[in-house]
């Protein structure tokens, strides 16, 4: 069969060999799929540093400047339930990477002509176009990683990923500060230099498509995941409408997310605000996302020990990102600097850890469940216009401290998020930790066994099926 002709998409029913991934097969398309994070890594923190720099620039309020996050975070709104999923349940993960890829590689051409006109306008419309291509690979990425390979490794493989993915967000900043403003700091001459660097990276993108349609993929099916969760849990999930531990974790999501978004979007006028130059806040912030990367590793390291269980590592994670943005807010000068580092040292391990137990026991609604948790990163597209709009409001009342007293809407995020990992570890840790300890994946079937699966996950009409309602 030539090149152009090979079959690159598998039907959702269908049972494949996916459902046992071992570890070893796992790596390659992992590895791949690890590069995407790098991309959208480096574009949101990228954003971070543009927020402060066009309120100079272009002369805007801190509550406007948000309209850059609020266009490409609304894109995860839109996009993961609506289109982007749509495309994941019909045609897999594989053509939904290159969708992703296109989409982000138009988005990024069109900083160009928003560059030239200087218009604020047309860069939240562009960002908004990158939003929607990120979140088309976010849509696919996510879950790919946590159900590529065996299931105990699930928050392992997507801590380690987003590990790849914070310093992509590291070296964003630091090439702003040393770079794009070393002595161009707010001036148009600025703002064009970010023009060649999204230029460059769509050039990147470009290469990407390419190699995500040659390079080998397995294609995992609802099918496969419905079969797995029978290995594991010996039961069907049931409907949809019963799955309690998705919904709170998409709200977990959408609150941690707005909040992460917030306190990174207003880190350097919170540092300016603390005695900081422009050119310092944002080399601190590249220093905090460096913090956050190696956190993230380490988060990742830990949870190989069989006795720390992601869900310990959840709760523990969030309570400290409350504990130290209050410090923050309540805080001056180096102090304060300090806590508001600590804080994204303490978020490192949230979003993938949330992300992955919120698929935990969903077998064939699997990539459903993970486009709503992606579209749940939309709460970075509400958080962030309160932040600003606070500290319009404390500015113009000629507040001594309007940014460190604006993280308590952050704080706020973090408190509703802890609900998540509440339920799980008092109502929801049996089903948490049978998956972490299952052997599927870990111990290869014979193909007698992977027949017999295959016959056993198509359930005949009016057959009876084992539930979670029956167990209990």
């Amino acid at each position: 069969m030539g090149l152009w002709k090979r079959k690159i998409t598998v039907a959702d029913d269908v049972v494949t060999s996916a459902v046992h991934l071992t570890l070893k097969q796992s790596l390659i398309p992992c590895f791949l799929v690890t590069i995407l994070f790098f991309l959208w890594g480096f574009a949101y923190g990228l954003l971070d540093v543009l927020n402060p720099h066009f309120q100079k620039s272009l002369n805007i309020t801190p509550s406007k400047a948000s309209g850059l996050s609020a266009a490409y975070f609304g894109a995860y709104f839109l996009c993961p339930p609506t289109i982007s999923g749509w495309i994941l349940r019909k045609w897999g993960f594989r053509v939904t990477f290159m969708c992703g890829l296109c989409v982000l590689a138009v988005g990024c051409l069109l900083m160009w002509p928003s560059g030239v006109k200087a218009s604020f306008g047309g860069y939240c419309g562009s960002m908004f176009v990158v939003g929607a291509g990120l979140s088309t690979l976010e849509t696919a990425a996510d879950p790919f990683l946590a159900i590529c390979g065996p299931p105990r490794y699930s928050e392992i493989r997507l801590n380690l990923a987003q590990a790849v993915q914070a310093v992509g967000s590291f070296v964003a900043p630091l090439l702003a500060s040393r770079v794009f403003f070393a002595k161009t700091v707010d001036t148009a001459q600025g703002l064009k230099n970010v023009q060649w660097v999204y230029l460059a990276v769509a050039c990147f993108v470009g290469l990407l498509i390419i190699l995500f349609f040659l390079a080998p993929m397995p294609e995992i099916t609802d099918a496969d995941m419905g079969t797995q969760e029978m290995e594991i849990g010996e039961y069907d999930p049931g409907p949809f409408k019963k799955q309690i531990n998705l919904f709170l974790a998409v709200w977990s999501q959408f609150c941690y997310v707005g909040a992460q978004v917030a306190v990174a979007n207003y880190f350097v006028n919170f540092c300016e605000e603390a005695g900081k130059t422009p050119a310092e806040s944002s080399d601190i912030f590249a220093a905090a996302q460096g913090l956050y990367a190696f956190n993230r590793f380490l988060a990742g390291g830990l949870m190989t020990i069989p006795a720390i269980k992601p869900r310990f590592v959840l709760a523990t994670y969030l309570c400290m990102c409350f504990v130290f943005v209050l410090a923050a807010s309540q805080s001056s000068g180096n102090a304060s600097i300090a806590m508001i580092c600590l804080v994204l040292c303490w978020e490192s391990a949230c979003f993938a850890t949330i992300f992955s137990m919120g698929l935990r026991g969903l077998g064939r609604h699997t990539k459903i469940g993970g486009s709503l948790i992606v579209a749940a990163i939309s709460g970075g597209a509400v958080f962030p216009p309160m932040t600003g709009a606070v500290a319009t409001h404390l500015q113009k009342i000629n507040s001594k401290k309007p940014f460190h007293m604006a993280m308590l809407i952050p704080m706020a995020g973090f408190i509703c998020a802890w609900i998540y990992p509440v339920y799980v570890n008092i109502f929801n840790s049996e089903v948490m930790d049978v998956h972490r300890e299952t052997d599927v994946g870990i111990i290869v079937p014979s193909d007698k066994e992977m027949a017999l699966d295959q016959i056993d996950s198509h359930v005949k009409p009016g057959q009876h099926v084992t539930t979670i309602e029956d167990r209990n």
